[in-house]
C-alpha cells in the first residue's frame, strides 16, 4: 500500500480540511497556476494542519507565528518551503475573508543572492562522470537545453527533432510551450542512450519500465556525479540551468535571446545573469582596449 500524501492525511484528520483544499485547488486552477505549484502550497499547509490537528482557519494569530516561528528555528526548511506556506496561507486566508490571519503573515523579502553557477570545465567534468550513459545523457540534455527539473521530468522521446536539433517544451512553468536547441554531440549521446535502453514514451526512465523518471532520480544521479567530482560549491540540479543561461551570455548570445530559451515571462528574471557573466576576454569589451588598442602603441 502506498504511503498517504499529507494532503490526504491532514484532510483524513481534519474533514473540513478537505472543503477548504478543493476549494483552495479550484482558484488555482482557474487561475492557471502549475499543478506542482499548488501541490506545494498544499503540501505546506496540510503539514500545519497535521500539526495542530484542525483546521487552519481556526488558528489565533498567536499560533499561526508560533507555527511559523518553529519551523523556521526547529525544522530549518528552505526559503522556498517556506515562501510556499506563506503564500499558500494568504491565497487561503484570503479566499476565506479571514483577515486577521491575512494581516499577520509576515512579509518575505526577495533573496538578493546571486546563483551558483559552474565553469565549463566544471561541467565538462560533470557530463563524464557518471557510469550510466543514461545518468550522463540525462544531464547534458538538462544542461545543453536549460531545463527545468520538472521539464526534463516530462520529456517525451517524440519531442526530440533529430532532423532540426530542437526539443519541444510543452507547458512549462508558465504555461507556455517553447522550442529550444540542442547541440549535435548531445543528440549523438541521446541516439545511443535511445538504441540502449529502448525507453517507450518517456524520454527518461523511471525504476520502472514505462514511467517517467522522478524529479529525486534526476537529483539523486546529479548528487552522486557532483560527489564523485569532488566539486565543493553549493549546488543543486537548477545549477545546471543557471550555468547555461550564464554561458550563453559569455559566449555573446543576447539577453532576449537567453529569456526566450529559458522560457522567462519577465526580462528582468533573466537580467541576473547579467550580474554573473564574465565579459568574454576575446571579444573586446574592456574599454581600454578600445581606447588604445592592444597596448603596443606608444
Amino acid at each position: 500500500m502506498s504511503r498517504k500524501s499529507y494532503l490526504e492525511q491532514a484532510c483524513q484528520a481534519v474533514p473540513e480540511f478537505k472543503t477548504i483544499s478543493e476549494g483552495f485547488l479550484r482558484k488555482y486552477t482557474i487561475a492557471g497556476k502549475s499543478d506542482s505549484c499548488t501541490r506545494n502550497y498544499l503540501m505546506q499547509i496540510s503539514k500545519m494542519v497535521l500539526h495542530f490537528e484542525y483546521s487552519p482557519l481556526e488558528l489565533s494569530v498567536d499560533q499561526l507565528e508560533e507555527y511559523l516561528f518553529f519551523i523556521r528555528e526547529n525544522e530549518s526548511p528552505s526559503l522556498s518551503s517556506f515562501k510556499h506556506l506563506v503564500y499558500g496561507l494568504r491565497t487561503m486566508f484570503s479566499m476565506f475573508k479571514s483577515e486577521k490571519l491575512y494581516l499577520s503573515l509576515p512579509s518575505i523579502a526577495s533573496s538578493k543572492a546571486l546563483p551558483v553557477v559552474f565553469s565549463q570545465e566544471e561541467i565538462k567534468l560533470i557530463l563524464k562522470t557518471p557510469k550510466l550513459l543514461k545518468h550522463r545523457v540525462l544531464l547534458g540534455v538538462i544542461y545543453d537545453c536549460g531545463l527545468r527539473i520538472q521539464e526534463a521530468v516530462n520529456l517525451k522521446i517524440t519531442d526530440i527533432d533529430f532532423d532540426r536539433h530542437q526539443v519541444h517544451i510543452r507547458q512549462s512553468k508558465h504555461k507556455k510551450d517553447r522550442y529550444v536547441p540542442i547541440t549535435p554531440m548531445v543528440l549523438r549521446g541521446l541516439t545511443s542512450y535511445l538504441e540502449t535502453s529502448n525507453p517507450r514514451e518517456w524520454l527518461f526512465n523511471g525504476k520502472l519500465r514505462g514511467e517517467q523518471i522522478s524529479k529525486e532520480g534526476i537529483r539523486h544521479a546529479f548528487r552522486s556525479a557532483i560527489e564523485k567530482t569532488g566539486i565543493q560549491k553549493k549546488v543543486c540540479v537548477h545549477t545546471l540551468r543557471h550555468s547555461y543561461a550564464t554561458h550563453l551570455l559569455e559566449m555573446g548570445l543576447d539577453i532576449v535571446s537567453v529569456k526566450n530559451q529559458l522560457g522567462h515571462a519577465e526580462i528582468r528574471t533573466t537580467m541576473m545573469y547579467l550580474h554573473i557573466a564574465k565579459s568574454n576576454p576575446q571579444a573586446g569589451f574592456g574599454p581600454m582596449l578600445k581606447l588604445y588598442g592592444n597596448g603596443s602603441g606608444k
